[in-house]
């Protein structure tokens, strides 16, 4: 009888976990969203307190001014979309070109990135990137999918329990502050961030086609490859090949929006 009623515990729950991603996408998220934000929100403060951070600069006002333009297009973007409340964001003195979003609202960015990144504009095409992520709820996805199902019905059971399932649900996959690294995504969730972070920036008021010049960069700052952080990202030939088939309806988008002004 146990066995039976846990059956339809997992079969309600399945239900229940499919959705849709903003582009129509089937997809499976079964961590309950509270879970998720508050593993976010330990994960970025557990970065701030061993990573030095970039304020009262120059750099942290265009790191601010873009992703502000850029949350708020995501918006306009995807209004059916529960957004964060607030978006926090943080400039890290890194030199690596790395830039993250957890769940909650938490943005990251490191200092090496703003040398690849040559442009306003560059950097959105990086932010709405990330942001996407954010939106589509590609981490819930793929913790889902690394979890497995029994897994996940005993996170549920310890839901109820309060600060103790994240704490649990964290050390056993050993995420710490590496949650905004240590879960890859897959190649239809890189496809579906750059389609979607496309129409974000072009919202934003930044030239889309500055998010294949971007790339280029990327490319190039890796010697012909990827940078470390986009390893488990699509080759930068097809990214790019995958922007330019979506650029005309992103220029059409840019062309009536309000130019970004940061910078």
């Amino acid at each position: 009888m146990t066995r039976f009623v846990w059956m339809l515990v997992g079969v309600a729950l399945l239900l229940a976990g499919c959705s849709e991603t903003p582009t129509g996408r089937s997809r499976l998220a079964l961590v309950p969203d509270g879970m998720l934000a508050e593993m976010g929100e330990q994960s970025f403060a557990e970065m701030r307190r061993r990573r030095p951070e970039v304020t009262g600069s120059p750099a942290n006002a265009l790191v601010q001014c873009v992703s502000r333009e850029v949350a708020a297009a995501a918006g306009a973007v995807y209004p059916g979309v529960s957004l964060p409340a607030a978006w926090e964001v943080v400039l890290f003195e890194d030199p690596s070109p790395n830039a993250f979003a957890l769940p909650g609202g938490r943005i990251g960015v490191h200092s090496g990135l703003l040398r690849v990144a040559e442009s306003p504009a560059q950097l959105a095409a990086v932010l709405g990137h990330e942001v996407a992520h954010v939106l589509a709820e590609h981490g819930n996805e793929r913790l889902t999918q690394r979890l497995g199902i029994r897994a996940v019905l005993l996170v549920v059971g310890l839901f109820s329990e309060g600060d103790l399932a994240g704490d649990t649900l964290m050390r056993a996959l050993g995420l710490g502050a590496h949650l905004g690294i240590a879960l890859p995504f897959s190649r239809a969730h890189e496809e579906e961030a750059d389609a979607m972070g496309l129409a974000i920036m072009a919202e934003a008021g930044f030239d889309p086609r500055e998010s294949v010049a971007l790339w280029r960069n990327m490319a190039a700052a890796g010697e012909g490859q990827p940078p470390a952080f986009l390893s488990t990202h699509p080759a930068h030939d097809a990214r790019i090949a995958g922007l330019e088939a979506d650029m005309e309806a992103a220029l059409a988008r840019y062309r009536e929006a309000s130019l970004a002004r940061c910078g």
